[in-house]
């Protein structure tokens, strides 16, 4: 986005910031989807991270890239609205989860990004956040930690039993 669209989004012009939601709300929607067990959740979030950018669109200060400050946002914005969920949290325990009978092979040429993104959603919240921070958003297991109160083994142990986990799943949508 242009700077003087930046600055007419900061003065409260509404085409500038349709403009800007229209840029961004693709990538933010699959952002939410990944950490979203819904679409009505991913919905919520995206809501929420759009109201949150706007609010705060004053403190992006240039540095770095505007997209990657907006993508910062919707994952703070995500992490929050799941601990407000009370959604099973980091200690998931892989004991008792069975494989979805309800996979879909893959069909058409959004379906292996879908089928991904659906499979994501059916793993437990604890696992489905970790491994989306470390996996998809490149945090390391210190930064994990800190950002959700727990220890680096804890982030270590659950990342490898929502990769197993995964692993289950991808296969049983595979041979469905």
């Amino acid at each position: 986005m242009s700077e003087p669209n930046l600055q007419n989004c900061l003065r409260g012009d509404r085409l500038a910031q349709k403009q800007f939601f229209e840029r961004y709300k693709g990538k933010m929607f699959a952002l939410c989807l990944r950490y979203a067990s819904s679409r009505e959740d991913a919905e919520d979030i995206l809501q929420e991270g759009f109201v949150k950018v706007f609010r705060d669109l004053h403190q992006y200060t240039g540095a770095g890239n505007l997209e990657g400050w907006v993508r910062k946002v919707f994952v703070n914005t995500a992490l929050q609205y799941l601990q407000k969920q009370k959604k099973e949290w980091i200690t998931a325990d892989l004991e008792g989860f069975e494989i979805a009978d309800e996979a879909e092979p893959f069909s058409g040429e959004e379906a292996p990004a879908r089928n991904m993104i659906r499979i994501l959603q059916q793993l437990p919240a604890g696992f489905r956040t970790i491994f989306n921070l470390h996996v998809l958003e490149g945090y390391s297991h210190p930064e994990i930690a800190e950002i959700l109160g727990i220890s680096v083994g804890t982030s270590k142990s659950q990342l490898l039993r929502a990769k197993a986990h995964f692993r289950k799943l991808l296969e049983g949508s595979l041979t469905s």
